[in-house]
């Protein structure tokens, strides 16, 4: 018999394959909160099973990774781009000071490869299962005549629990606070836009190798994006002093601290403070233009930026350190100067503090 599903280009059976393929790694973020296995039409978590708050709170995200499946799919290496989905996702959860509680994805996709799909749930539940995220469902679209077949894009949501008197914010931040700088891993998940469109000026393919990379460029470039969850949880649950928390992702540094920060209050970063990862420098002299055209762009090697109480910054740069991840401090607060030329001042309709970048790279 004919399955005249199957001759408009949606194959239900290959689904069901990447099913059977991912749950295992699905079922293993699973904890005593999830009720009910893969395969639901909705996933239930059990929130008594957070323990008591006085006054919970739930924080929500929701994000892509953008055109950097542009390079998964080039040279065919998809068991990265969850860890991507879930660090932009999961890592907004923690900056409000929450708790992650729970993930969902969506691929949308020309065909299903079950290989493939598998590939990238796998890589989400792994990295939701490095955050002490469940990951509680999904869902697979086969979007023949739509998308290429070989096209593919993946979103995801998560919820987190916070106490409502615990909420981190740029009410918190006052004058002489320290911000703490956490390495990224690369360019995370943003600014590919910008990195393909240097690499087709220089007629350079996603598979062809680049020696200022140091390889075949997609390869170099999907360096996953660094999690942060847990270590800024270990330091919340330590009692140290932050403020607000800052994730460097889509408009660059400034931008995203300015939004953590009260209108009255400014920060000056210190170029010198860090050496930016040796992958900007060199996509910036293949672009022909200077680092700090790039501020705004890419995260130049910093993924959180860490507003601590200044008796507390040497801690937050141990404990990040002690997580394996480096960490600096690059600025400390002060009262905003009445002229702010030259300084960026919030970003994404938040009307925040004022942000600068000062002296030079080494």
């Amino acid at each position: 018999m004919t399955d005249p599903y199957a001759s408009a280009g949606v194959d239900t059976e290959a689904g069901d394959r990447a099913v059977e393929l991912m749950k295992t790694a699905v079922a293993r973020t699973h904890g005593p909160g999830v009720l009910g296995g893969v395969g639901g039409f909705a996933g239930l978590f059990d929130l008594s099973a957070v323990g008591a708050y006085a006054k919970p709170l739930l924080a929500t995200s929701t994000d892509g990774v953008g055109t950097k499946i542009a390079l998964a799919q080039a040279i065919d290496k998809h068991d990265t781009i969850g860890q991507d989905l879930v660090g932009m996702v999961v890592d907004d959860i923690v900056v409000v000071g929450a708790k992650p509680l729970f993930m969902t994805d969506y691929i949308a996709c020309g065909r299903v490869v079950p290989e493939r799909i598998a590939d990238i749930v796998r890589g989400i539940a792994q990295a939701c299962e490095a955050t002490g995220t469940a990951l509680v469902g999904g869902e697979t679209a086969e979007h023949p005549g739509v998308m290429e077949p070989d096209d593919y894009d993946v979103a995801g949501a998560a919820v987190g629990v916070v106490e409502a008197d615990a909420v981190l914010g740029a009410e918190r931040v006052q004058t002489g606070d320290v911000v703490v700088a956490m390495a990224s891993s690369g360019l995370h998940s943003n600014g590919f836009s910008l990195v393909r469109h240097i690499l087709a000026e220089r007629g350079i393919a996603l598979t062809d190798r680049v020696d200022e990379l140091g390889g075949v460029a997609a390869e170099a470039l999907l360096e996953p994006t660094r999690l942060y969850t847990l270590p800024l949880l270990g330091m919340l649950e330590a009692g140290l002093g932050i403020r607000s928390i800052s994730h460097v992702t889509g408009g660059g540094i400034a931008a995203n601290l300015a939004r953590v920060l009260p209108q009255h209050l400014a920060v000056e970063i210190d170029r010198s403070a860090w050496r930016v990862p040796e992958v900007f420098g060199a996509l910036a002299q293949l672009g022909g233009f200077p680092l700090t055209d790039a501020e705004g762009t890419w995260n130049l090697g910093l993924g959180m930026l860490v507003v601590v109480d200044a008796a507390d910054a040497e801690r937050v740069v141990a404990a990040s350190e002690l997580a394996g991840i480096p960490a600096w401090t690059v600025g400390a607060v002060q009262p905003s100067p009445v002229e702010v030329t030259g300084w960026v001042r919030g970003a994404k309709g938040v009307d925040g503090g004022a942000v600068r970048l000062a002296g030079s790279f080494r």
